[in-house]
């Protein structure tokens, strides 16, 4: 054993540094606002990574595919050694994943040649979401260079949500992944070097549904700007949002769509009412993300959302105040008494650390990833999935108790505290060490 480890310090010793990266993010840019379709969590972790990695003078090529022509060619550096590559693939507009994959190898080749034409060597591939792992398999073939995958989300668990979710409201089903997606998944899933599972949850489920190779899957959850997200005097948050300092704030933030589960926020709220309508005599709810305006394409569930509060009779309390930045995100997080999150399905929840990170507590389902993030009764509450009546209870424990609420708010920053982005580039570091350390032992071997 001693002999063993001895060898493998001596072959890393002599490993060449890790200079540059090739990050494939095909379907979504990190710098899209925040908010819209198909943009979120992963499109600020891929930013705030490599910004990270930059930091540590490792050069990070973002490749992304052009969705609008103000993109066509465009280079755009987001930090000193970290840049965004918008290469063509399809016309350039948004289009849903599936139709994206049709462009894979219009998208592949076009990443080689501007590599060839740039005379830039890459020494390992590190790709997000499904589409990015199938074009991830064919620079390998070209670079010989090891693949580091990690999905944000998985076909095969929101197929399982689609089969057994049904909305209420409109009796339709949640729309499943394609068996594209999961055929590309389970490809990508048996022949990528590494795996990164954002917790022991998705580690679980990449084991169970997709039989994948445990000795490939590391544990790396996403991390956050703990300067930008901070505590902040709760009265001069509510006076920059516009609410009055007497009201009491209550936030949703993500992307609107039936799985976030938004619609359980209204109908807890309706039963609030019903019951106790003094609780929430000055209590607010911010929407945010998507457009608000209902009758813009693709917004059925904005659409939805807006006739439900309206037929409740809680349009004056929900307001759907859109996408924000980052910048404004924190706050909204400040303002509020709590950040509620009652999905069907989340691989980890960045709001959720985000609010954290701030000092407010989140009330969650407890599934995937906010299991995981979440301690119940200390940093926020778990609830349920699809239970009203149980987000009702513990958003009333939280409004009636402001005692238990500032603990709470304490605990979750304190929780946070330990998801610095650098602390989560250090570890991603070693993962690619490691990769890149089995990569040169298999060549010694076989040579």
């Amino acid at each position: 054993m001693d002999e063993c480890i001895s060898t493998n310090c001596e072959i890393k010793s002599v490993l060449p540094a890790l200079k540059r990266i090739a990050l494939l993010s095909v379907h979504t840019s990190p710098l899209a606002p925040l908010g819209g379709r198909k943009t979120g969590g992963m499109n600020v972790m891929v930013r705030l990574i490599s910004e990270a990695l930059g930091a540590r003078s490792i050069k990070v090529d973002i490749f992304t595919r052009e969705d609008d022509p103000c993109t066509i060619g465009q280079i755009e550096p987001i930090s000193k050694n970290a840049r965004v590559i918008y290469l063509p693939a399809g016309p350039p507009k948004h289009l849903e994943p599936d139709d994206i994959y049709r462009y894979v190898p219009q998208f592949s080749r076009d990443v080689l040649k501007f590599a060839e034409k740039h005379h830039l060597k890459y020494d390992i591939i590190y790709s997000h979401y499904w589409i990015s792992g199938a074009v991830a398999l064919t620079l390998r073939e070209a670079w010989q260079v090891p693949i580091v995958q990690m999905f944000h989300t998985l076909g095969h668990m929101k197929r399982r949500i689609a089969n057994t979710r049904e909305d209420q409201s409109n009796q339709t089903l949640i729309p499943p992944p394609s068996d594209q997606r999961v055929t590309v998944e389970t490809q990508v899933m048996n022949e990528a070097d590494c795996l990164i599972a954002a917790t022991h949850a998705e580690r679980v489920q990449m084991l169970m549904l997709y039989r994948a190779d445990r000795r490939r899957i590391e544990i790396l959850p996403p991390g956050v700007n703990l300067t930008q997200f901070r505590p902040m005097d709760a009265n001069k948050a509510k006076q920059h949002i516009g609410i009055a300092p007497q009201q009491k704030l209550l936030i949703w933030v993500g992307r609107v769509e039936p799985l976030k589960g938004v619609d359980l926020i209204v109908k807890a709220l309706a039963i609030l009412k019903n019951a106790t309508p003094e609780t929430i005599k000055d209590v607010v709810i911010h929407v945010i993300g998507g457009d608000p305006d209902a009758s813009s394409p693709d917004n059925e569930e904005m659409k939805h959302l807006q006739m439900l509060c309206a037929e409740l009779g809680l349009s004056d309390l929900i307001r759907f105040v859109g996408a924000k930045s980052q910048d404004e995100l924190v706050y909204h997080y400040n303002a509020a008494e709590a950040l509620i999150m009652p999905s069907d399905y989340e691989s980890f929840g960045m709001v959720a650390l985000e609010a954290m990170a701030c000092g407010t507590p989140v009330i969650a389902s407890e599934v995937g990833g906010l299991a995981f993030l979440i301690k119940d009764g200390i940093t926020g509450f778990h609830v349920p999935t699809r239970e009203p009546a149980a987000l009702a209870e513990r958003i009333y424990t939280l409004l009636c108790d402001p005692h238990r609420r500032h603990d709470m708010g304490l605990a979750a920053q304190e929780a946070a505290s330990g998801y610095s982005w650098h602390q989560i580039a250090k570890q991603l570091v070693e993962i690619f060490s490691d990769v890149l350390l089995q990569k040169h032992s298999w060549q010694q071997h076989v040579s």
